[in-house]
């Protein structure tokens, strides 16, 4: 695993400096027991990963929240968008549903679909972890387009009703719902097909 993905899902606290070192070891430990399917234990991270107790404990006050910074190797918050960007283009684009009809994928985000569907697993299972991960990384995440989507309300592209976080959750929850509910590979061209469909609804909503 590349240390930088390791370093990127590492949240920083001040205090005394970190040895990047160690915290790539712990995360990359972590990460491979949720890949294996195996329940995240302290004793298995110190004995996977070579490090103490003491040491693990000193970086992360909590497994879920050790848990919550593995499950993000991998993932990026966005840039910010430029204020001349196409609204329409940067909700396609968010889901990899961009107009050269190139399939989703996780993948394509540097997030394998297995490790999203044992995140899904994991968070589903356990309220704690899913509320630290959404803290901590989750709504991170959302920020840039919701930025965009509110710079567009101001410019009067967008209705000046409009709820920006309800328009969000509703064109993610397109996505999860064929993952989670569906059962779905989000590769499927015909996946991708119903994603743009529903998408588009949404987006004729959203406009004056």
């Amino acid at each position: 695993m590349a240390q930088d993905a390791v370093g990127a899902a590492v949240r920083r606290r001040p205090g005394r400096p970190r040895d990047e070192d160690i915290d790539g070891q712990i995360v990359a430990a972590t990460l491979e027991i949720i890949d294996a399917g195996e329940e995240v234990t302290v004793s298995r991270v110190v004995a996977r990963s070579g490090v103490s107790r003491a040491a693990l404990y000193r970086r992360w006050p909590s497994l879920t929240t050790l848990i919550a910074a593995a499950l993000d190797v991998g993932r990026m918050v966005p840039p910010e968008y430029p204020d001349d960007v196409d609204l329409r283009d940067a909700l396609f684009d968010g889901l990899g549903l961009g107009e050269s009809g190139v399939a989703l994928s996780v993948a394509a985000s540097g997030y394998a679909e297995e490790r999203f569907r044992q995140r899904i697993r994991l968070v589903m299972s356990d309220r704690a972890l899913q509320k630290a991960y959404w803290q901590s990384h989750v709504s991170r995440r959302r920020v840039p387009l919701l930025n965009a989507l509110r710079a567009g309300v101001a410019r009067g592209e967008l209705r000046p009703d409009l709820d920006v976080d309800a328009c969000f959750d509703a064109i993610a929850g397109t996505a999860y719902y064929q993952i989670v509910v569906r059962g779905d590979r989000m590769d499927d061209p015909a996946v991708a097909a119903r994603l743009r469909a529903a998408v588009e609804v949404i987006w004729r909503g959203m406009v004056v």
